[in-house]
């Protein structure tokens, strides 16, 4: 029989085992067949669907309809929020979670709201000028940490064990961008308790070496660094198939804990990459609760840096504290990831005691977090340019591999990390030749496709992105958003006579200024 046909019949064995059906479980396994094994397995599996369409309906079919032709990419991009946009129903169906205000979902296959894809959102949101989603957005995220303790990946039931990258901070900074500071103050609770599930020690004291519980690895004494993590160690329900069969693919010393390493790499975001995988070998090696890595403790620190701020402008004397542990965060990252030879920062693996050696865009979020001094953000800046620009932007890891978080694709979410952390340390040049370059090829496949993408080739701009568990998805949220902030952002800018001249990048912001000149005649 084909290992499908193998598959099919352990589908039945476990279903009749685990239901039951006999009272002495030996039963079944004494049966004996009275039609070929591939008539069973064929009458099972069209049973099953069978009995799965009569009593479910497929998300797919509640899908919003498409926007109507636009103009241009802005414009088009302002008309797909309505689209992707989900109102609150306050009915419990299936796996997933109520919200009790309107929010806005990524499209294609995900049609749940997703922690840090909607911070890359709500910035394009800012950009069409829809802050009243944003806030709502923000009101969802707060009503979660006070249900669950901490935002899941998603709202889905499924999703509960883990998170995402904490960008809640972040959203909350954007909001008082555009509202004020004390528009954001009845979130402070929310944003303390988020940290609190973050930095979980247990009741644990150092004892001489590194020591982990849940999302903290405590170093040294007084030294916690954070890791991703999942409460569970099962395969995921929405990949269950493909954990399953690569656990059977993978060495007996790395099964024990692949399906929880697989869950914290949902939870990172990178879902998934070469950096979670040991060097020089596939996702069956995947070892994402080993290593401290360079992005989340970045983005805590920039946690607890604005809690020092926001508490100490409230009067709250625990602003203190919080400014204390930003230091030391900073001060253990700086020692554990920053390479000076290569002035970059690495992963750390805490159980080697080693920088881990995959080349990712996640070493760039200590500029946008605020963690760099100019001449350490001048070296990050000088290794974007020369190792990680491409022709579409910038790339995600310099590892070529079948994984969506890899070369030769880029994240819209990873360009706008850098883009803006170059911005914040005076590198605009560069800063708009990325966005030029990024809203150049989302423009390009826009042209050919009507679409924006979740992820695209920035290697090969005449192809499509690849890789991955499931093929790539159009909608697209934080792609929406991010471009949609490019042109928002840039366009203003390139119209300032003192802005630097660089021929190159001012060729490229073309695209950027016709965008946005057509968004203007619309609107």
């Amino acid at each position: 029989m084909s290992d499908s046909g193998h598959k099919s019949t352990d589908a039945l064995f476990h279903a009749v085992q685990l239901l039951r059906l006999f009272a002495d479980s030996k039963t079944f396994p004494d049966c004996v067949p009275i039609v070929a094994p591939e008539l069973i397995q064929e009458r099972f599996r069209a049973l099953l669907e069978d009995f799965v369409r009569k009593h479910f309906v497929m998300s797919s079919e509640l899908q919003a309809p498409a926007p109507a032709e636009a103009t241009s990419l802005a414009s088009h991009i302002d008309a797909l929020w309505p689209v992707l946009a989900r109102q609150p129903s306050g009915i419990e169906t299936g796996s997933l979670i109520p919200l009790p205000h309107p929010y806005v979902v990524p499209g294609g296959r995900f049609r749940e709201i997703y922690y840090w894809d909607s911070y890359f959102t709500m910035e394009g949101l800012v950009a069409s000028e829809r802050l009243d989603l944003v806030e709502s957005m923000i009101q969802n995220f707060a009503w979660l940490i006070d249900t669950y303790g901490h935002v899941p990946n998603g709202n889905r039931r499924y999703f509960i064990s883990r998170s995402q990258p904490p960008v809640f901070c972040l959203m909350l900074e954007l909001f008082a961008r555009k509202a004020g500071f004390d528009a954001i103050t009845r979130w402070l609770p929310q944003l303390e308790a988020e940290y609190r599930y973050w930095m979980d020690r247990g009741v644990r004291s150092f004892a001489g070496r590194p020591l982990a519980h849940r999302r903290t690895v405590m170093l040294r004494e007084d030294v916690v660094l954070n890791r991703y993590w999942d409460e569970r160690n099962t395969p995921r329900e929405e990949s269950y198939a493909e954990d399953v069969e690569l656990f059977h693919l993978a060495a007996p010393e790395y099964q024990h804990a692949i399906y929880r390493n697989l869950r914290a790499g949902a939870e990172s975001g990178w879902d998934f990459s070469s950096r979670w995988c040991r060097d020089g070998e596939g996702l069956e090696s995947i070892r994402t609760t080993e290593l401290l890595p360079v992005d989340l403790n970045s983005l805590l620190y920039r946690v607890e840096v604005c809690l020092a701020d926001w508490l100490g402008r409230v009067g709250d004397a625990r602003a203190a504290d919080y400014a204390a542990a930003a230091e030391r965060r900073k001060a253990a990252l700086v020692e554990c990831c920053w390479d000076e030879e290569n002035g970059w920062f690495f992963d750390y693996s805490w159980t080697d005691g080693a920088r881990a050696g995959c080349w990712s865009l996640a070493g760039a979020f200590p500029l946008y977090c605020g963690l760099l001094d100019d001449a350490h953000a001048a070296r990050v800046a000088h290794v974007i340019e020369t190792h990680f620009l491409r022709p579409g932007g910038v790339v995600t890891t310099l590892t070529e591999s079948p994984q969506q978080w890899d070369s030769p694709n880029g994240w819209a979410p990873l360009q706008w990390i850098v883009v803006q952390g170059l911005l914040r340390h005076g590198h605009a040049v560069l800063a708009r030749e990325i966005a030029a370059r990024f809203v150049s090829l989302a423009d390009r496949v826009y042209q050919r496709t009507g679409k924006l993408m979740e992820k695209y080739d920035v290697c090969d701009m005449s192809r499509f992105a690849g890789g991955g568990e499931y093929p790539v998805q159009d909608g697209f949220g934080w792609t929406n958003g991010v471009v949609r902030a490019f042109i928002s952002e840039f366009g203003e800018q390139a119209r300032e006579p003192e802005r630097p001249s660089d021929p190159a990048a001012d060729a490229l912001l073309a695209v950027i200024q016709d965008a946005v000149a057509s968004a203007t005649e619309q609107s």
